[in-house]
């Protein structure tokens, strides 16, 4: 974990791009984007169907890593509203075990509008914790500091001749966008426009290792 400081704010980025909070013992992770590949199933599209068994194990390994208290999930915690009633068996006991033993929230995304509480927790659509402001997609016109997911956000780079794709948080001054925490979600690349009309061109892609930050200026 590499601390760094966001609108006076202690935080931590977590090279599994997730986000801990040490003051209130708060982890946040963004996009899980559970039983994806039960959706695309649905379609005629065959998956591994483990991709909620996967996230909620690495989630709950950070958890126990880090001590966490309360977990905030910023959206599109699901791929679809009806996610939550399609969870096999054993990803229902570790998502449950999670629920019912931390201040657990749902922020809910694009993906996951209105869905229904079978798994415990809180359901929001947004939520303002000690100034900072939390929600899915980040509005270009918000002035407080705000705490996102949604772009999935990738950052990409020719290293020896090679490209190196590597999940990563956005930051401003006053935003900070967390990557994709879900096993089965793609990237878009930090430079797309999207993400420069969100935050704005002067952003940085942060790329947290185990003992550093690494700092990448976005060019609009």
């Amino acid at each position: 974990m590499v601390r760094f400081s966001f609108c006076g704010h202690e935080l931590m980025a977590l090279p599994q791009g997730a986000l801990y909070w040490p003051a209130r013992r708060a982890l946040l992770v963004a996009d899980l984007h559970l039983e994806k590949a039960s959706w695309f199933a649905r379609l005629g599209q065959m998956l591994p169907p483990y991709d909620s068994i996967a996230t909620l194990g690495d989630l709950t390994s950070l958890r126990g890593a880090t001590g966490a208290a309360e977990i905030w999930c910023l959206g599109d915690s699901f791929h679809d509203r009806h996610g939550c009633d399609r969870l096999p068996e054993r990803a229902r006991e570790m998502l449950t075990a999670l629920t019912s033993t931390t201040r657990w929230t749902w922020i809910t995304g694009n993906h996951d509008p209105g869905f229904a509480d079978h798994c415990g927790g809180e359901i929001v659509k947004e939520a303002e914790v000690e100034g900072l402001l939390l929600r899915h997609e980040a509005d270009p016109a918000e002035t407080r500091p705000e705490l996102s997911g949604h772009f999935h956000p990738k950052l990409r780079i020719v290293q020896r001749g090679r490209q190196v794709s590597r999940r990563c948080f956005v930051a401003t001054e006053r935003k900070l966008i967390l990557p994709a925490f879900g096993s089965l979600t793609g990237g878009l690349d930090v430079n797309h426009p999207e993400i420069i009309r969100a935050v704005g061109s002067s952003a940085q892609a942060l790329v947290p290792l185990a003992d550093r930050l690494l700092k990448f200026p976005i060019a609009a």
